[in-house]
C-alpha cells in the first residue's frame, strides 16, 4: 500500500475511496443529463428534466450500497449490455481462450474509440470471470473533474501528455513506466494501453515504438531485454468496427489539418466523442486477441512494435464496409460477395450509401479511405 501511494495522483481510485467520489459525482448534473440522453434516448425533450430528477433519486439509492470499485462497475453492467444491444448487431470475441489469464496480459491495441476499445477487452474479460483491465487515459481528456472522476472510478490510470519538457517528460514516462510493471508483477492486474497516442483517425493502425521504449524504462540495467518483455506479457489485440460513429468528425479534423496545417479541438470535444462512440451506432463489433509477444528474437522496442502491427493486421476482422469502401474507391481486389447472400449485400451496399449521404463531398473521400484502409496491408496492389 504504501508502495502503491507513491502513484496515487495517477493511479485509479481504491476500495475505500469510492464513496467519497461517488457522492461528488451525484452532485453533478452535467453528468446526470449525460445518463438520461443514453438511457432515454428516444424520448422527448420536454421529458428530459423529470426524467433527470427521477434518476437522480434512482442513483442516490444505488449509490448507497456500493462500497468497492468491483461493486461500481457491477453496477455499469446493465448500461454496457444495453449499449451492445441498442448500438450494434453483435459482439463477437476471438482467441481469448488461447491465453492463459491466470497471468496478467497487458493487451495492447489498436485504438478507434476513446471509451470503447478498453471497454470491449474488459467486456470480453468479464464474460470469460476475468477481472477488468486497468485503462490507460491521457489526462487532455479530463477536461471535466467528473469525467476524471467516471474513470478513475472505472480503473482508468492517467498518462500526463500535458507535459512540456523534456526532463518533466522522461520523469512522467518513468513514473508511467513503473506504474504499469508494478500493475502487472505485484498486483496481477491486466492492463490495456492503445499502440499509439490518440485514435488512427485515418484508419491506419500503426503502432509507435516509444509505447515500448516507455514500457522499457524500469527494466534494471542489469536486466535481459527478452526477460523484461516476458514480464509484461504484452497481447496484441485488433479490434474491428463495422461503422464509426464518429466517422465524420475524424474525417473534418483530418480535412482541416490538411487545409490550414492545424486543427484546434473545441472545449470538451473529446468528452462529446466519448459521448458519441458509446451511443452512436456501431454495426458488428469484432475483438481478436493475439498471442503473448516473448523470446529472445525481441531485443529492441522497433522489433516488439512490428510483431504488435503484424499480429493486428493479421487478426483484423474481415468487414463488409472495409470491402464496400475499397469498392467505392476502386481498389483491387475487392471481393465482397464471399459468403453473403445477395439480398444481404443489397442490404449493406444501400445502408453503406445512405450513411454516404450524409457525409459532405469536401470529406467523402476520406471517410471512404478511413473505412478502407484495414486492407492496406494486406494487399500491395492497393497502395497503388
Amino acid at each position: 500500500m504504501l508502495f502503491m501511494d507513491t502513484f496515487a495522483h495517477i493511479r485509479p481510485y481504491q476500495d475505500n475511496e469510492v464513496q467519497v467520489v461517488l457522492q461528488r459525482l451525484l452532485k453533478e448534473p452535467e453528468l446526470r443529463d449525460a445518463l438520461v440522453r443514453f438511457r432515454f434516448a428516444n424520448c422527448p425533450k420536454w421529458l428530459r428534466r423529470p426524467l433527470a430528477w427521477g434518476l437522480s433519486f434512482h442513483l442516490k439509492r444505488r449509490v448507497a450500497g456500493i462500497r468497492t470499485v468491483r461493486d461500481f462497475q457491477r453496477q455499469l453492467e446493465p448500461f454496457i449490455q444495453h449499449m451492445i444491444e441498442t448500438s450494434t448487431t453483435g459482439l463477437t470475441v476471438k482467441g481469448l481462450e488461447q491465453l492463459d489469464l491466470s497471468q496478467p496480459c497487458l493487451f495492447i491495441s489498436n485504438h478507434r474509440d476513446i471509451a470503447l476499445d478498453p471497454a470491449f477487452v474488459s467486456w470480453a474479460l468479464h464474460l470469460k470471470g476475468q477481472d477488468t483491465v486497468r485503462i490507460a487515459i491521457g489526462d487532455n481528456l479530463l477536461t471535466k473533474s467528473w469525467v476524471s472522476d467516471l474513470m478513475r472510478l472505472n480503473k482508468s490510470f492517467i498518462v500526463k501528455r500535458s507535459a512540456s519538457s523534456k526532463k518533466e517528460k522522461l520523469q512522467v514516462s518513468k513514473e508511467l513506466s513503473a506504474y504499469i510493471h508494478h500493475s502487472l508483477v505485484a498486483e496481477n492486474a491486466h492492463i490495456w494501453i492503445a499502440q499509439r497516442e490518440g485514435r488512427a483517425k485515418d484508419g491506419v493502425d500503426k503502432t509507435n515504438p516509444a509505447i515500448i521504449s516507455m514500457l522499457m524504462l524500469n527494466k534494471p540495467k542489469e536486466q535481459d531485454f527478452a526477460a523484461y518483455l516476458a514480464q509484461l506479457r504484452i497481447v496484441p489485440v485488433a479490434i474491428g468496427y463495422e461503422y464509426d460513429p464518429c466517422d465524420l468528425a475524424k474525417a473534418n479534423e483530418l480535412h482541416q489539418q490538411a487545409l490550414t496545417g492545424q486543427y484546434e479541438k473545441q472545449d470538451h470535444e473529446d468528452v462529446a466523442s466519448i459521448s458519441r462512440g458509446i451511443t452512436g451506432y456501431k454495426g458488428k463489433v469484432v475483438l481478436c486477441f493475439g498471442q503473448v509477444i516473448q523470446g529472445d528474437a525481441f531485443a529492441s522496442a522497433r522489433q516488439v512494435a512490428d510483431e504488435i502491427d503484424r499480429q493486428i493486421h493479421t487478426l483484423y476482422p474481415d468487414m463488409i464496409t472495409t470491402r464496400l469502401a475499397a469498392e467505392k474507391l476502386g481498389m483491387q481486389p475487392c471481393a465482397i460477395d464471399n459468403g453473403v447472400s445477395r439480398n444481404t449485400l443489397e442490404q449493406e451496399r444501400n445502408r453503406f450509401e445512405q450513411r454516404l449521404n450524409s457525409v459532405p463531398d469536401d470529406v467523402r473521400q476520406r471517410v471512404l479511405a478511413m473505412y478502407a484502409a484495414p486492407l492496406l496491408p494486406r494487399s500491395p496492389s492497393l497502395h497503388e
